[in-house]
């Protein structure tokens, strides 16, 4: 059992290198692209700004997804109370702002796309692109306030001072890891709540938009193939995805919060930390493939790259 084990935790660990790879290679490519575009032209557009900001965001997610693996295998540092608390802090943070810019970016989508006559929802399309700067601002401070009171937890884990006192809180009663951890998963749950709800309510405009656009082009011949209706599809299948991968790591995450103080089955943790890393990572490269411009630089990269390998090869 202890070779299986071992052979588990080698396979995902190599798993999870390669989703920090092409993490970090997707995220900077999105960041790259439009910040040189940026630069260009001297102006930016709202999903190009939200774009830049959501993968700043995940790059520094996937940092921190290393960070973890490290202090779990490789080095007791993380025993720091006051490391701890900061690295939870910082973690917390960035998933919470990741999922705010994820949310903002579907929702700009998601208005640009539909057409509405509600005047309400008429107000939001005409103006949200002028609000994308606040929108993001505000997210931070959200993400902020949903994050900073980490740095005032206890954990009952085994923890050592700055000064290098450390304890073992084993004999401590089962309502204080409670407590401790209660109160991290509702952190967690409070900055998560309402982005996935406004994604669940993007996505179910988005796929009642399509069903009443698919109706009212009935009318047309059917080798008549709309563009809005190719656009619909995309975003949807986009969105639903970033649900997906989202609420798949939602779990990961709280299995990994629970097992490391209660557990130490590395079964667990080693198929949580691969389903948590793939969400950063796999998305990435979703955002590339919807996307025209980002598309069409990754392939003149390739293009590049492999005329590059033909010149230097002999």
């Amino acid at each position: 059992i202890a070779v299986l084990f071992f052979i588990i935790l080698i396979i995902s660990m190599c798993i999870v290198a390669i989703e920090v790879v092409v993490g970090f290679m997707g995220n900077g490519f999105i960041t790259a692209v439009n910040s040189i575009n940026w630069i260009k032209s001297k102006k930016i557009s709202a999903a190009d700004m939200i774009l830049i900001f959501l993968s700043t965001s995940r790059f520094i997610l996937q940092v921190t997804v290393m960070m973890y693996i490290h202090s779990l295998y490789f080095t007791d540092v993380f025993k720091l109370a006051s490391v701890y608390k900061a690295f939870g802090a910082v973690w917390m943070f960035v998933n919470h702002a990741s999922l705010w810019f994820s949310t903002w970016l579907y929702v700009l989508y998601c208005a640009k796309i539909i057409n509405v006559t509600q005047w309400l929802f008429l107000q939001i399309k005409l103006r949200i692109t002028g609000m994308v700067p606040q929108l993001l601002l505000g997210s931070l401070v959200v993400s902020s306030v949903t994050s900073l009171p980490f740095l005032w937890t206890t954990p009952s884990t085994y923890l050592c001072s700055s000064t290098g006192n450390c304890r073992e809180n084993s004999t401590v009663h089962i309502s204080d890891w409670d407590s401790s951890h209660l109160y991290i998963l509702l952190l967690y749950f409070a900055g998560c709540f309402f982005p996935l709800v406004l994604s669940v309510v993007t996505s179910a405009l988005l796929i009642t938009s399509l069903c009443k656009h698919t109706k009212n082009m009935q009318c047309y011949v059917d080798s008549f193939r709309d563009p809005l209706i190719d656009v619909h599809l995309t975003v949807i299948k986009s969105i639903i995805s970033f649900l997906i991968l989202y609420l798949s790591s939602f779990a990961a995450q709280i299995l990994l919060t629970l097992s490391t103080s209660q557990s130490q089955d590395a079964v667990k943790v080693a198929v949580s930390l691969v389903v948590a890393g793939a969400y950063p990572s796999i998305h990435s490269v979703i955002l590339i493939i919807v996307n025209s411009k980002l598309k069409l630089a990754f392939r003149m990269f390739c293009q590049h790259f492999k005329c590059h390998l033909e010149s230097v090869t002999p």
